[in-house]
């Protein structure tokens, strides 16, 4: 996680300058967005919290995301990842939602995705969206790089935002 804290120190110190919040939804990073968000001392002041929406009950139960919000969607695509920063960003009235969502390794999913696919969701004054694809089997680089990913997608939105 030392590795992710540089970038989530920059993110937490542009939030607080801001007075703005993050919200965060993952799924195969299993929580280390968030955690390498809460490393950071002083980070109440912009983490509203998050969740590891690793299943269809966790989906359903922590975002209240529905069948019918899911119609024509599938986890691990660029659609749900944006539907889950949205989500959360609302469900938690923050400024900005970040989401992830994947497949770590050693194998892919059910949907034909390879181990080391991602996607990747900000929603907020910008809303950005974006797939990567490690190419690794490797479950703990690829949940790491996946982490590392979601946090420059969002400090890219901070970014643009101004």
């Amino acid at each position: 996680m030392q590795d992710l804290l540089p970038i989530a120190a920059r993110i937490g110190a542009r939030l607080k300058a801001r007075g703005e919040t993050v919200a965060v939804s993952e799924s195969a990073a299993g929580g280390l967005i968030a955690a390498s968000l809460l490393a950071l001392p002083g980070a109440s002041a912009y983490f509203r919290g998050g969740a590891v929406v690793y299943t269809a009950q966790a989906r359903g139960g922590l975002l209240g995301i529905t069948p019918a919000d899911m119609q024509g969607m599938r986890s691990a695509s660029e659609p749900y990842a944006a539907l889950c920063a949205a989500t959360i960003r609302r469900k938690l009235d923050a400024d900005w939602g970040i989401a992830e969502t994947g497949a770590a390794g050693p194998s892919g999913n059910r949907y034909g995705d390879a181990a080391g696919h991602a996607c990747l969701a900000v929603d907020g004054k910008v809303k950005l969206v974006t797939t990567l694809e490690t190419g690794s089997d490797d479950r703990e680089a690829n949940m790491r790089r996946f982490a590392a990913a979601a946090l420059a997608l969002l400090e890219q939105a901070l970014t643009e935002a101004g």
